[in-house]
């Protein structure tokens, strides 16, 4: 599953006003997830299966089967994540250094992608195995560089 299946499903899923939304089992699903739970975006994230958000379902079924369930949030009957897109494209990637990730952070543009507003997410890919997925702020505070895959907000 690539970033913008995630990030039109989790956008549609909220916009629907549904509780929870599944989607497949991917390492790169679970960072970005991840990365939504603690930005308090969406409420929780739990393995499961097609049918159910159940971890004991998660390990009794088939690879095609294992889903990522994400509880989506909500506040005064109106989603949390009200916007995710991707910055990074399959056509065009957005490869950032930590200078430039800096500026998204502090307010600036940095090449085209323009900066990271109020309670805004961006969601960065490293090279570096231990944190292969961090929010942009992490990014900066840890001085790795990376691809800037999405935002969200």
């Amino acid at each position: 599953m690539l970033p913008h299946d995630l990030c039109s499903m989790v956008q549609n899923a909220a916009r629907a006003r549904h509780a929870r939304v599944a989607v497949a089992h991917t390492t790169q699903n679970l960072g970005i997830l991840n990365i939504l739970l603690r930005a308090g975006l969406v409420s929780n994230v739990i393995r499961g299966d097609t049918r159910s958000p159940v971890p004991k379902a998660f390990d009794k079924a088939p690879v095609a089967e294992q889903r990522i369930w994400a509880e989506l949030k909500y506040r005064n009957d109106r989603p949390v994540l009200e916007n995710m897109h991707l910055v990074s494209k399959p056509s065009k990637r957005v490869v950032m250094g930590v200078q430039e990730i800096r500026r998204i952070c502090s307010g600036r543009r940095a090449k085209t992608v323009r900066p990271l507003g109020l309670g805004e997410v961006a969601v960065v890919k490293t090279k570096n195995k231990e944190h292969e997925w961090v929010e942009a702020r992490e990014a900066v505070r840890l001085k790795l560089d990376g691809e800037v895959i999405c935002r969200a907000s």
